[in-house]
């Protein structure tokens, strides 16, 4: 397959949630996209169908567990493959559960920290020779819990803290020819487990804007810095609302 005119990007966890807002938004914007998931075959199938309804021959799928730690290289050689060229990438895929001090178990460290710090570092290491060829960017959804962490949590937040850390070390390396950027979203949408309509409550009460943000809010973020903001690397950028300017 010829290479398509329009710039391409790769979309981790896209089939659902916050990604698959981020997957509508980009390719609305212009782009075409290789849009990855794990199990959620079926709403992943009804994206593409939903794009390519749109624009004809915009979408690939890939089917990949990012705890594999063969998967970033693969997942990046099938986009490439696909679309002959890789302008962005967008590490939104994401494990998030408590683990208690004194019931954290090893199991749940690695998990944590291979789907939040380590498969997007080597899924931008994979990605970095097509990105600089194309002169791209990289954005990672990181979170405000990087900085605040969340009781119970303390594992994923020291992931997501990592995986800071990785967006402005990668900035630095794979500058000038890519920019690296996040974006830290606060309450956008709740766990799927389930909040309590009182801590919803609460938490939006402390933010400055006193709502809830939107998974729409954050992929204006994540566009604007894949797109518009070519003056910006190593930055991350809170989408929440003021959340933190109250400690």
């Amino acid at each position: 397959m010829e290479a398509t005119d329009r710039p391409v990007v790769l979309v981790t966890g896209a089939a659902r949630r916050v990604g698959r807002v981020l997957a509508k938004t980009l390719h609305g914007a212009g782009y075409d996209v290789a849009l990855h998931y794990r199990r959620s075959r079926g709403e992943a199938e009804q994206l593409a169908c939903e794009l390519e309804a749109r624009r004809a021959d915009s979408t690939l799928l890939i089917a990949a567990e990012l705890a594999d730690p063969a998967a970033p290289e693969a997942i990046v050689r099938q986009a490439v493959q696909r679309f002959r060229r890789l302008d962005a990438l967008v590490n939104n895929a994401s494990a998030f559960y408590p683990t208690p001090v004194g019931k954290t178990t090893a199991a749940q460290w690695d998990e944590l920290f291979a789907t939040n710090a380590r498969a997007p570092y080597f899924l931008a290491q994979a990605a970095a020779p097509h990105l600089k060829k194309a002169r791209g960017a990289i954005v990672n959804l990181v979170d405000v819990y990087a900085e605040q962490p969340l009781a119970r949590h303390p594992v994923y937040c020291m992931a997501k803290a990592a995986l800071a850390m990785a967006t402005r070390a990668l900035a630095k390396e794979l500058g000038p020819e890519v920019r690296v950027n996040g974006v830290a979203p606060g309450a956008v949408l709740w766990p799927e487990a389930g909040k309590p309509a009182d801590e919803q409550q609460a938490l939006v009460a402390r933010t400055a804007l006193k709502r809830a943000g939107t998974p729409e809010d954050v992929a204006a973020a994540v566009l604007v810095l894949l797109r518009d903001a070519q003056f910006v690397t190593g930055e991350i950028l809170r989408v929440d609302g003021g959340r933190l300017l109250a400690g």
